[in-house]
């Protein structure tokens, strides 16, 4: 081959191969669902209705479609609330948790797969095991938690605990389930996801535990407590409280949604940082991570009463349920959160799905939470 028709080879190769990567790149697509009515777990749709939103990351988080809440399970005629959000790339399974039931839709066909209500009862903030296979249901109005085969919502398990179950997290390698339970106790349970039993409580936290997010390694655990506005640290190998810590210098209202000055907590998966929500003041309260107790850095003025608060699944972008969407690198708001009609739209339960090709690729998860091994 002469050096001439040589370099025509590579030419083409090199064309071929860029082709190729421009059309990968222009497969790959980033969406955020957003299941409504989902703001502090009412059924009120003036932020956007019902059903679930998704909207596009790359451009500018505009809005897609809407996803139907399909099913037949009755609420008294009501609208039915919801309570949580997870899913799982692939098995392409996109699941929500209501007051009515359980509920898993198909992510390539928008399609409900299947619905489950435990004894009769809807369920609150669902966890999911990271290989998809077993999902975690915190009855409502029961003091436990079913345990559930993910590809068809068969009950395998119950596990009590007193109190109204509520926030439930896995953990990333799996092995450890976290439940906080509303009521008198001022504690919290880890369960041991292998044998479905609860090996250690943390606490007594200072106040009813509410949102709540830990660290890569597991050793640290951050939690929203009633009536104060800040956090509290357990820390997860004694159990015991270790931290109390307060945003300074600021009046500590009553949240007119969840009745609490502070309801919202997440840490950056780099864990440089935890954010929490001032509920009262409409503010996103961010703390810097890397000193104990970690110490208040900068605030976030967002648009309205902030619930809850979750990460994109590369960190870079935060989602307060406001709808606001913030750069965590520069604290600020780059885009907001519209639906179709144009209203604003919000919603504690949300989370970032990556499709490669038209298909799920990978999904972040509900929750924001440290990821350093």
């Amino acid at each position: 081959m002469t050096a001439r028709r040589l370099a025509v080879v590579i030419g083409v190769l090199i064309a071929a191969a860029t082709m190729m990567h421009g059309t990968a790149a222009q497969q790959r697509q980033r969406f955020l669902y957003a299941a409504l009515p989902g703001v502090g777990g009412g059924n009120n749709l003036k932020y956007g209705g019902a059903g679930i939103l998704v909207f596009d990351i790359d451009h500018s988080h505009k809005f897609v479609r809407r996803i139907p809440l399909q099913g037949t399970m009755p609420d008294n005629g009501r609208q039915e609330a919801i309570k949580g959000i997870a899913a799982h790339a692939p098995s392409a399974r996109l699941y929500v948790s209501t007051s009515r039931r359980v509920a898993a839709y198909d992510l390539t066909t928008d399609k409900l797969v299947w619905e489950q209500s435990y004894d009769d009862r809807g369920t609150d903030r669902i966890a999911l095991s990271p290989d998809g296979k077993t999902l975690y249901a915190p009855e409502l109005g029961a003091p436990k938690w079913i345990v559930a085969d993910a590809a068809t919502g068969a009950r395998l398990a119950a596990i009590d605990k007193p109190g109204r179950p509520h926030n439930t997290q896995f953990s990333d390698d799996g092995t450890r389930v976290y439940f906080e339970a509303e009521g008198d106790t001022r504690t919290m349970s880890v369960v041991d996801a292998k044998t479905r039993t609860i090996v250690k409580e943390l606490g007594p936290f200072g106040n009813m535990v509410r949102p709540f997010t830990f660290n890569g390694r597991q050793t640290l655990l951050f939690a929203n407590i009633n009536d104060f506005l800040g956090f509290e640290i357990a820390d997860l190998k004694s159990g015991a409280i270790v931290g109390h810590v307060e945003v300074p210098g600021v009046t500590a209202g009553k949240s007119p949604t969840h009745g609490i000055p502070s309801h919202g907590i997440a840490m950056t998966q780099d864990e440089t940082e935890i954010w929490i929500a001032d509920n009262a003041n409409n503010y996103l309260r961010v703390f810097d991570a890397t000193v104990m107790p970690p110490a208040m850095k900068t605030s976030v003025k967002v648009r309205d009463e902030p619930g809850w608060i979750t990460f994109g699944i590369d960190g870079s972008l935060a989602y307060p349920s406001t709808g606001d969407v913030v750069d965590v690198r520069t604290k600020q708001i780059v885009a907001t959160l519209q639906d179709e009609h144009g209203a604003d739209a919000e919603s504690e339960k949300m989370l970032e799905i990556d499709f490669a090709g038209g298909k799920p690729a990978i999904a972040g998860d509900q929750f924001g939470k440290g990821k350093k091994k």
